[in-house]
């Protein structure tokens, strides 16, 4: 994994600081194969890039949601070796959203330390029509943790306030549609189980339906791309 064109290089402090772990974390996920190697600059100094970060945030991620050692490996070798940093954040958004209440209300000032950078009025504008954002009581905002990083990333996307609430509708809708469906197959399954069985069924399904459905999406939306940069004659 190396560093992107124009992103400054990181040294393996400036890693742990970024991500708000301790250098001796950095170094056993490393040992444990979980981050790849650094490259190595002038100096025989270990250099980072935006791919560790992203990759760093995920495990923590995991690990905060009560994942082993060995299911985060497990998880982790599942992802596609080229995976760039936005799509480790689309995962790390994806494991978020297993937590039961991913909402926060914070000020305005919290807001803005999380998202790393003052917000302009046009910025909150983007973020509510992600619903990342709600406008709560004066500069207090009702947050979605799970959603905030790929919002974030989103902010200087050129995409028009109409498309993003355009696409937002769009996923809504299909998502709903697959839940219910999935839910009426899977009550079909514990139709004659204990309460208990579903609820430990339903703890084990959760992050893996999640998870095929964001492998499902990511495969289709990148053949859809290919097919409409083929056809336009840009491919």
């Amino acid at each position: 994994m190396t560093t992107d064109a124009g992103e400054t290089p990181l040294t393996i402090d400036e890693l742990a600081a970024r991500a708000g772990v301790t250098v001796r974390t950095v170094r056993f996920y490393a040992a444990k194969g979980l981050l790849p190697p650094p490259e190595i600059g002038p100096r025989r100094v270990g250099h980072y890039g935006p791919g560790h970060v992203a990759r760093l945030a995920l495990i923590e991620e995991l690990r905060q949601q009560g994942m082993t050692l060995a299911a985060i490996e497990r998880y982790l070798r599942q992802l596609p070796p080229d995976l760039p940093p936005h799509g480790l954040a689309i995962h790390r958004a994806v494991v978020a959203s297993w937590a039961p209440d991913a909402e926060e209300t914070v000020p305005r000032r919290e807001l803005e330390r999380r998202v790393g950078r003052p917000l302009a009025e046009q910025d909150i504008e983007r973020l509510a029509a992600m619903n990342v954002v709600v406008a709560h009581d004066g500069d207090t905002f009702r947050v979605d943790a799970g959603l905030l990083r790929l919002g974030v990333r989103l902010l200087d996307v050129p995409l028009s306030l109409e498309a993003i609430r355009a696409a937002r509708e769009v996923l809504v809708e299909h998502s709903r549609a697959a839940a219910h469906e999935l839910a009426r197959l899977f009550r079909g399954e514990v139709a004659e189980r204990d309460a208990q069985d579903v609820k430990s069924l339903s703890a084990h399904m959760h992050p893996l339906v999640v998870q095929a459905l964001l492998t499902t999406f990511q495969r289709s939306l990148r053949e859809e791309l290919s097919e409409w940069l083929t056809g336009s004659g840009t491919g």
